[in-house]
Formats: C-alpha cells, sequence, structure tokens
C-alpha cells in the first residue's frame, strides 16, 4: 500500500478542517420610515446604513481596483431583507438587453449575489439583476460549483438609470427563504459584470478559481434582526381551463384546479403537500438531433420537484451517466403526461445535517401505466470544512413492478484552500437497486478525482454501471460498463494585446464491458482563444470509436450494422460577443462518422432590436454519407420574446424537426400581477406533413392557468 498517498490525503483533510474564515463583515442597517421599492435609493435610512464602498476586480486582472465603483448597502426588518446598490457607469455605455424574468442575464452588465443563511459555506440562495430590472435567481448546487437555475423564489427588484450609471433596490421575504432563526449573520458575497470590459468585480473571495456560489469564501452580513416568518404557511390554489382537440377528436373543455401548502415546521424545515398538480405553464421541451444508440436527456423543468432539488444531488462526477433520482420519471412516461393526484415532500437542515423527502401518488392512464407510489430520501451530513457524507434511497416504479428500490452513499471530500487558494475534490460513492425483472450486477459505483481551476483543470474519473442496474426512477443510458476518463484543461491568460484568454482543452474517454471495449473519444482543442471583444475561435481535433454488438438505425433506412468503427471528426466554431446588438454563434463538425462521412452544421443568431423584444433563431443541419445510405437530420428553432416588463412577457417558441415532421409552436404569455400570483395564457400548436407531403393539423391545445398564494 502506498502510505505517501493516504498521508497526503489525510493532510489536505486536515487542511480543509483549519481553513481561515473570511474577514469581511458588513453591518445590516434598519427599515425604518416611508419605504417604497422604486429603484432609486430615496429613503434617509439608506445613507444611514454601512456601506460596501467598492468591489476589487477578479476578472481580466486579479485582485486589483474595480474599474468603476460599486456601492452596496443591506438593510432589513423582521420581515424582509433589501439591497440598495450603486453601479457607477457611463449611462450610454451600459449593456443591457433583457427584461423578463429568469432571463438569461449573464452575458450583459448585471449584479448577482449570494446568500447562506446557514453559515454552512456550502448551500445559499443566488439572485441577480440586471439595469432593465430582469431578475434571476437560483439554488447553489454541488457546493458552489454550480447552480440550480429552475428554482424560483418569491422576490422583486427595480432599478434606474441615472446620469452617474444604475442603481436597484432588491426585496427578499425571509418567507421565501429557509434560515437558522438563531442566527444574528448570514453569509454573504456580491458580484458585478461590466459586460463590455468582460470585467467581474467581487467583495470576497477574491481568486479566480472561485464562483461567487461557493460560499465558504462569502463575507459576512451582521446585525441581522430576529426575522418573523409568522405561521409559515402558504398556500397556493391555481385554476385551469384547457381547450384542444386532436385531429382524431373533438374540441374537448376541461376545467380544473390544484393547490399546494407549503409550511415552515421550523425556520429551515419546509413541508409542501400538492394536490391534483398540473404542470399547464411549463415550456415545451426543445427538441435534439439524437446520432447515438441511447437515449437522449431532457431536465426538470416543474416547480413542485425543483423546490429543494439540491438536496437530492448524488456524488461527484456521475454526470449524466447516472442520475440516481430523476423526478420526471413522476407523472410524466414515454412522452405522456401522468397525472399526480397527491405528493409530499419535506426538506431542511439540522444541525450539519441536510435532508429531503419526497413521495407521490400517480394516476392510472389506460394501456400505458397503472397507479403508482414513488419516492426518494436524502440525507447528507457536512463534515469537515467543505466536505460531506450521505445517503440516498427511492422505491416505487411507473409501471407498478414490484420490489422496485434503491440504496446509494456518497462521500465528498473538497478543500478550496489547496496550494494557497486552490480547488481539490475526491468523491466516492456506490448505488444498489433491485426490482422483480432484474437479473445480474445490479450494482453501481465509483471515484472521482478533481483538481477544478482557472488556470489548470485535472481531473480522474472511474465508473463501473452493473448489468442489471436500472433503477426506476433514474436515469441511466447505459448499462454492463466500466467508464473511464481522464482531462487535463490548460487557460493561460497571456498579456498579449487583443487577446484575453488561451484555451487549451484535452480529454480521454473509454467505455468497456465485460469482455471488449464499447466506445473511445479523444478530444484536443490546440486552438482555441477569446479576444478582449468577447468573441470566441475554436478549432478540434476528436478521434472515437464505436463496437456495435447489436445493429441500430441512425435514421430512417439507415441502420448501423454490428462491428467496431473508428474515425476522426473536427471542428470549428466561432462566437461573437454577446455584448452586440446582434450576435451569434457558428459550429461546423466534419470528418469520418462510423464507416463514412458526416457534416454537422449548427447556426445561431441573436437579435435584440430594442430592449422589449428579442429574437433567437436556431438551425442545425447533420448530413450523414454512409455506405449503409445517406441521411439529413434537420432542427430548426425560434424564439421570440416581448417583454413589457420584468413582470409580464410574451414569447413565442417555434420548433419543426425533419424526422418528426411536425411543426410545433409554444405561446405563452405570464404576467405577474403580485408578489404571490401569475396569469398564464399559453397556446400550444402542432400541425405536420404526413400526408402527401402536405401540412395536416396535429393538435392545438389553449389554456388560461390562474395561480394565487396567500401568507401566513
Amino acid at each position: 500500500m502506498n502510505y505517501s498517498i493516504i498521508f497526503l490525503f489525510c493532510f489536505l483533510l486536515l487542511s480543509n478542517s483549519f481553513t481561515s474564515a473570511q474577514n469581511k463583515i458588513l453591518k445590516a442597517g434598519r427599515i425604518n420610515g416611508n419605504y417604497v421599492l422604486d429603484g432609486k435609493l430615496t429613503e434617509d435610512f439608506w445613507e444611514e446604513t454601512d456601506s460596501i464602498k467598492t468591489l476589487t476586480m477578479v476578472e481580466p486582472e486579479e485582485n486589483i481596483p474595480a474599474s468603476h465603483r460599486t456601492v452596496i448597502r443591506i438593510a432589513a426588518d423582521e420581515n424582509k431583507i433589501i439591497l440598495g446598490i450603486k453601479c457607477f457607469d457611463e449611462p450610454d455605455k451600459i449593456t443591457a438587453y433583457s427584461k423578463a424574468r429568469d432571463a438569461r442575464i449573464f452575458s450583459e452588465d448585471y449584479i448577482k449575489f449570494v446568500l447562506d443563511p446557514f453559515l454552512d459555506g456550502r448551500t445559499g440562495y443566488i439572485f441577480a439583476v440586471n439595469p432593465f430590472g430582469a431578475r434571476y435567481d437560483a439554488l447553489v448546487s454541488n457546493r458552489g460549483e454550480d447552480e440550480n437555475k429552475n428554482w424560483d423564489g418569491v422576490w422583486d427588484a427595480k432599478t434606474s438609470i441615472t446620469g452617474f450609471g444604475w442603481t436597484a433596490e432588491i426585496e427578499i421575504p425571509v418567507k421565501t427563504l429557509s434560515f437558522n432563526q438563531h442566527l444574528k449573520s448570514w453569509g454573504f458575497n456580491i458580484e458585478r459584470k461590466i459586460q463590455r470590459l468582460l470585467e467581474k468585480d467581487r467583495w470576497s473571495g477574491i481568486n479566480r478559481n472561485y464562483k461567487v456560489g461557493q460560499t465558504k469564501h462569502a463575507g459576512r452580513i451582521i446585525n441581522l434582526p430576529q426575522f418573523d416568518y409568522g405561521l409559515g404557511t402558504t398556500l397556493w390554489f391555481s385554476a385551469i381551463n384547457t381547450l384542444g382537440k386532436t385531429y382524431a377528436s373533438k374540441f374537448k373543455n376541461d376545467i380544473d384546479a390544484s393547490g399546494e401548502i407549503l409550511q415552515k415546521i421550523t425556520s429551515d424545515i419546509n413541508a409542501t403537500v400538492t394536490v391534483n398538480t398540473d404542470f399547464a405553464e411549463t415550456e415545451v421541451d426543445t427538441r435534439k438531433t439524437n446520432l447515438t444508440r441511447f437515449p437522449l436527456f431532457f431536465p426538470e423543468k416543474r416547480a413542485f420537484f425543483l423546490e429543494g432539488a439540491d438536496i437530492f444531488d448524488f456524488g461527484l462526477g456521475l454526470g449524466r451517466d447516472i442520475i440516481p433520482f430523476f423526478s420526471r420519471k413522476i407523472g410524466l412516461y414515454e412522452g405522456t403526461e401522468v397525472p399526480l393526484k397527491i405528493g409530499g415532500k419535506i426538506n431542511g437542515k439540522v444541525g450539519n445535517t441536510n435532508f429531503g423527502a419526497l413521495v407521490s401518488r400517480t394516476g392510472k392512464v389506460d394501456s400505458l401505466v397503472p397507479d403508482a407510489t414513488m419516492g426518494a430520501v436524502r440525507i447528507k451530513e457536512n463534515i469537515f470544512g467543505e466536505s460531506s457524507v450521505g445517503m440516498i434511497g427511492t422505491f416505487g416504479d411507473p409501471q407498478g413492478r414490484n420490489h422496485s428500490w434503491l440504496l446509494g452513499f456518497d462521500f465528498t471530500y473538497q478543500n478550496s484552500n489547496v496550494f494557497n487558494g486552490n480547488n481539490f475534490l475526491v468523491g466516492i460513492w456506490g448505488l444498489f437497486n433491485n426490482r422483480e425483472d432484474l437479473q445480474g450486477d445490479k450494482s453501481a459505483y465509483g471515484i472521482k478525482i478533481d483538481y477544478p481551476n482557472d488556470l489548470l483543470d485535472i481531473s480522474l474519473t472511474f465508473k463501473k454501471i452493473g448489468d442489471a442496474f436500472d433503477p426506476s426512477i433514474g436515469f441511466v443510458p447505459r448499462k454492463g460498463v466500466t467508464i473511464y476518463r481522464i482531462g487535463a484543461d490548460y487557460t493561460p491568460r497571456p498579456g498579449i494585446p487583443f487577446i484575453r484568454q488561451f484555451f487549451f482543452e484535452s480529454f480521454f474517454s473509454l467505455v468497456r464491458t465485460d469482455h471488449d471495449w464499447q466506445s473511445y473519444g479523444l478530444f484536443f482543442a490546440p486552438v482555441h482563444f477569446l479576444l478582449e471583444s468577447g468573441d470566441r475561435f475554436e478549432f478540434n481535433i476528436r478521434p472515437q470509436g464505436e463496437n456495435i454488438e447489436e445493429a441500430f438505425d441512425i435514421a430512417e433506412n439507415v441502420k448501423i450494422t454490428k462491428g467496431k468503427y473508428n474515425w476522426v471528426k473536427y471542428r470549428l466554431e466561432f462566437e461573437s460577443a454577446s455584448k452586440r446588438v446582434v450576435s451569434g454563434q457558428a459550429t461546423w463538425w466534419f470528418g469520418g462518422f462510423y464507416n463514412g462521412h458526416l457534416h454537422q452544421l449548427e447556426f445561431q443568431l441573436d437579435l435584440r432590436p430594442t430592449n422589449n423584444f428579442t429574437i433567437g433563431l436556431n438551425f442545425e443541419d447533420d448530413i450523414g454519407s454512409l455506405p449503409q445510405g445517406n441521411f439529413t437530420k434537420q432542427i430548426f428553432r425560434s424564439r421570440l420574446a416581448l417583454n413589457f416588463s420584468p413582470d409580464l412577457q410574451l414569447t413565442n417558441y417555434l420548433q419543426y424537426d425533419n424526422e418528426s415532421r411536425k411543426l410545433g409552436t409554444n405561446l405563452r404569455l405570464r404576467w405577474t400581477y403580485d408578489k404571490l400570483g401569475d396569469l398564464f395564457i399559453v397556446y400550444n400548436h402542432n400541425i405536420n406533413h404526413f400526408v402527401n407531403n402536405r401540412w395536416q393539423f396535429e393538435s392545438n391545445q389553449f389554456i388560461i392557468k390562474l395561480r394565487y398564494g396567500l401568507w401566513f
């Protein structure tokens, strides 16, 4: 046994335990007198409140004064926290386009901050706002390495363009948060993006290796009041009217209702019960091209499952090879919606223990699935400075198959202060599942060693997936394999005029079965650089191979036959800076494909003619030439958004692909008429050209949903 490796690991473990805490402190003021959320910061108490006088640059230079001042103040009373922010800038050079709720504002000017109400350095709430008041929120995920952007909290923000730049007022009711009511200080960090300069400024954690969501490196807000969350009860009511028909049926008009009860058992433990849950307002999935023999992944979008979803994050390095609890398996089966009659969940934190549990009862759909009860439980214990150990379990099966369950354990060691401020992680995990129809190896396990830093990012991953590992409410695209992956990226900033950063990226992956290799892939990016303008150019080389043991259809009337295939493909890609009114990306993959050739062309164009109107166009064309036959796969997508204000948006999402030969449109109006109230008006229309190559009506659907909540 190599005792030096054990000694090094123990040294890193101990060093993590004694990592020094951040010493940046901001004292919260008190909200008093008349207060109006208008983004103008005219109230007297703002001038009496302690402030962060300016931020420190992280990009493009590290730890130097920011190019423009930012002043941040925080005030609170027993019901809410508000932030008052002044962003000094040249008003005519502000880069902002979005006005919508949940907009992708990270290619614009913005303010982004994180709250850690438990001071555990691992979890938190992320909020962001741009100069036009577009709002973004998320949960800290994977200890700050990622964000669960599908979470939606109840909060508000107003902004104002001024003669010296722009200002923002942000109001966060404490009832929308879980927190430790015994704490008088919370973790806090804030970041500002100045898009035209590609500049990021931050208050704490001034290190390119860190992200603002890594609350281990946050400062603190002190002098917080004793928050009052009342009875801790939130009632949600929804009324839905659905009118629609298909080509084979008459118009149907369904009127339905649903409800949810959210109860804070304590300030840091929440329970939810949902009845007759609907997902009428959820946007349709984005269509994708599949050039493999494995199923595609589509993310969860439904609010009931997204609330507290971060607790179910499991393991390190599983990626999309294994998701032990995949909530899309509940209430959806092979693309068909299954009624969710009742569901309940509880999630929260006690001391250093995070936990979550979910159970649901779905209804019967004739000739498809029976009634079913399904659920999951997750427990994660925070240990050492940034690490955790936990377990996960699931039960139930959408098809009603008996004795279906899964159990797993994971340990993740994390230290963000290795070698003077670098990140280092090691994750070990194991899973076992059961079901009456499974025979063989029902286990899966793996390990990942990761050094994810700005200049050098190195990772090694090992995963073993049994041939009978098939969790009923999980996602496992391939079974009976062992997966190896090693990646190394070197991304220096050369100091050359016009060039911001080089990206020298590489990885090797190998997938084996018990008796032979199944897939391999290499990836090299000898040319990949980001210009100071924000434009980016990339050239890649990717040798890969597939060992096909059973023939499959890659396209209509084109079959990939059994055998071993090796080929090399190349990529050219150009992306223009998103700060422009017109921006986009062009990608061309070309080269070998099995025993033939493939050209993959993808074009994306984003137009922002006004601050209220945006257009996104995307076209993908895959042209394959094989001895077995030729094929063309095409997808066209367009997204038009008319944003009257951050609380009123009209969007139209149009999609067509030549495999299904269906043209579908999803027209969606969302009006947030109250902080606890939304009106959704949705129209879905689908046509196809199956018959004689002529367009034919397939289905339409008109939905009105009114949602309102009450706080007690």
